[in-house]
């Protein structure tokens, strides 16, 4: 591992050593060896995302989707709801009630959140005037604890205005040493999926007229700094000339930081295919993206301006595995301006790396290096603690539903060996909590979505569905893992058709259906389940062998009322007319034809449509 450098060029002997040593792939990762007692403390929670321990002793919760704030009893898993912030605005996935931070002495709750503000333009690369993203933006607010009564109240907002999207939001909240308040935004998922039109912000700087007029659109891709009252502080880094919010920049999605004893700033950073990242963030600092993910090494990764293409954008289709020949391409070694290192990849692979595992049928993106890393949490200075984990960094992984283990130098500034894994299972671990006594680590875990099976490949079906689990450190040894066991559609089942019963109809749908449908699955799907239907990355595949698998011989009914389950966080949200274009547009791209007839949106007559798909 290395620690934080600024990367000129790679002609040190020591340096290409150290890279060597950072650059471990999957199979480097080391066995557990400490055991751990699982328990549920609570689950059903509506997508916790955030899970701190508080000063009265409780787990303190937010449900991203759910919009509450809860209080958990570590004990017993009973639940109290402090506020329910009706406010917040969560229509996707990656967007709602996020961060938390709780000023211990104060007894503020400080929290970041997404929000509807037609007040404010509407996002011009927004094209569908109806999308819930046209007018989403992002703020924090504080809210007062009462301990009478056990609630939250006297919202006061500090700052509005944020940028939001629907991919890429980042939104970790945190009070640091210097007591001021410290939060990530991603850079909106732009140059990818659904978005891939749109140019990456995240080396774009704030200009002294965006601050004037408190124009935040240049924060996307970057880590800010405030007041508590949300203000600019002074000492905040000058970057062009201009002292903003902005703490650090060149950032992809960084979903995770933390403060070490010494008042380092620990983050976690999703990569693209490869090198998720573990970095240090500090004062002004350059942190490479969208120019390098992880090492300037030239490992696995171009950077490909799809908004320049030769060809107008609009007109491509978007593929993570294949770049269009018109899209200007960049190695990481074209990139010479100085930038922040990683102290840590997960994981990096060399050139021409399979990214199309047959055992991930369709659903690449699990079997990418990258594991989704969502949350860190420094680990050490405990009298009675987890022993050998001295000094160590916690890391959820979304995909790979897992605790990984980073050790540090004693100084904190670098990595000083391989990572190792703890707690397998098929869920996706957002965030974690440590007891005072540092013997328990309580894991918040997202109620759906996709995630590594335990079989290979990929499951739908979360063992611990948003729940909060508590493993309570048992003794030395190695772990007895049980075989898990999963209840989840694998891609490559054949799907359960019922006897056809009663008579077969064409399925039937217009040519305009199917442009529309076009449009409106960019707008509202093409986040989860990717640009071409299968290159997603929170949905299952909407084409193709998993399709086909799951579909084939069902009826058009049954594929019609699953879609109006979507969006997620409001289900049935959209005309009935929207979910037929979507779906035109669905069997379209799985091969089927426009014959004139509109698809129809009653039941009774999609009742009668086989899908019988090219199998």
């Amino acid at each position: 591992m290395i620690s934080k450098v600024k990367a000129f060029a790679f002609t040190s002997p020591l340096l290409v050593f150290a890279l060597l040593f950072a650059q471990d792939s999957p199979d480097s990762v080391l066995k557990p060896t400490k055991r751990f007692q699982k328990k549920v403390l609570i689950s059903g929670l509506d997508g916790p995302w955030e899970v701190t321990w508080g000063p009265d002793n409780m787990l303190w919760v937010t449900e991203r989707s759910g919009k509450r704030i809860v209080r958990v009893n570590p004990q017993t898993g009973e639940k109290k709801v402090a506020v329910t912030i009706d406010e917040v605005s969560a229509p996707g996935g990656q967007d709602g009630l996020q961060g938390m931070a709780i000023d211990k002495k104060a007894q503020y709750v400080y929290v970041a959140y997404t929000y509807q503000d037609k007040q404010r333009p509407a996002d011009a690369r927004v094209l569908v005037p109806t999308s819930p993203y046209r007018h989403l933006y992002g703020k924090i607010v504080r809210f007062t604890y009462d301990a009478k009564s056990e609630t939250l109240g006297q919202p006061k907002m500090l700052v509005d205005g944020l940028p939001a999207g629907n991919d890429h939001n980042a939104n970790r909240l945190k009070i640091g040493p210097d007591n001021k308040l410290y939060l990530t935004i991603g850079d909106q998922g732009n140059n990818q999926l659904g978005n891939f039109c749109n140019p990456i912000q995240s080396q774009r700087l704030p200009t002294k007229a965006e601050m004037a007029k408190k124009d935040y659109a240049s924060y996307e891709g970057k880590s800010l700094r405030f007041n508590l009252d949300g203000s600019i502080p002074t000492n905040n880094p000058k970057l062009e000339g201009v002292v903003s919010h902005v703490w650090t920049y060149g950032h992809r999605n960084t979903q995770g930081i933390d403060f070490g004893p010494d008042g380092t700033l620990y983050a976690a950073e999703h990569g693209p295919k490869t090198d998720d990242e573990i970095d240090i963030l500090v004062k002004g600092g350059n942190y490479g993206w969208p120019h390098v993910a992880g090492f300037r090494d030239n490992k696995a990764f171009q950077y490909a301006e799809w908004s320049k293409a030769k060809t107008p954008c609009s007109q491509l289709r978007f593929s993570d595995l294949k770049i269009h020949d018109d899209v200007p391409r960049h190695d990481e070694t074209d990139y010479t301006t100085p930038f922040i290192e990683p102290i840590a990849t997960l994981f990096t692979v060399p050139t021409g790396f399979n990214f199309q595992d047959p055992k991930c049928k369709g659903v690449d993106y699990i079997c990418w290096p990258t594991v989704g890393i969502s949350g860190v949490e420094y680990y050490g200075g405990y009298k009675n603690g987890i022993p050998g984990w001295d000094k160590v960094l916690l890391i959820t992984t979304l995909k790979r539903g897992s605790l990984y283990i980073l050790p540090l130098t004693p100084d904190g500034q670098k990595a000083a060996g391989k990572m190792s894994r703890y707690f397998q299972s098929e869920n996706r671990f957002r965030d974690t909590a440590i007891s005072p006594d540092g013997r328990t680590i309580y894991v918040a875990t997202d109620p759906s979505g996709l995630a590594e099976s335990s079989t290979g490949g990929v499951t739908t079906n979360m063992a611990d569905k948003g729940a909060i689990l508590a493993f309570t450190y048992e003794g030395e040894g190695s772990p007895d893992v049980p075989a898990l066991s999963s209840s989840a559609a694998k891609p490559s089942a054949t799907a359960k058709t019922e006897a056809w019963t009663g008579p077969k109809v064409p399925v039937q749908f217009t040519q305009q259906q199917v442009t529309d449908g076009k449009k409106l699955y960019d707008a509202h799907c093409a986040v989860c389940h990717g640009s071409t239907l299968k290159n997603g990355t929170f949905g299952t595949p909407l084409a193709g062998e998993y399709f086909d698998g799951k579909w084939h011989g069902r009826r058009l009914s049954a594929f019609f009322a699953k879609s109006k389950t979507m969006p997620p966080a409001e289900p049935a949200s959209l005309p009935d007319d929207t979910y037929a274009k979507i779906v035109a547009y669905i069997l379209e791209v799985n091969g089927f034809k426009a014959n004139g007839a509109a698809l129809p949106t009653a039941m009774e007559k999609l009742h009668d449509m086989p899908i019988e798909t090219q199998r």
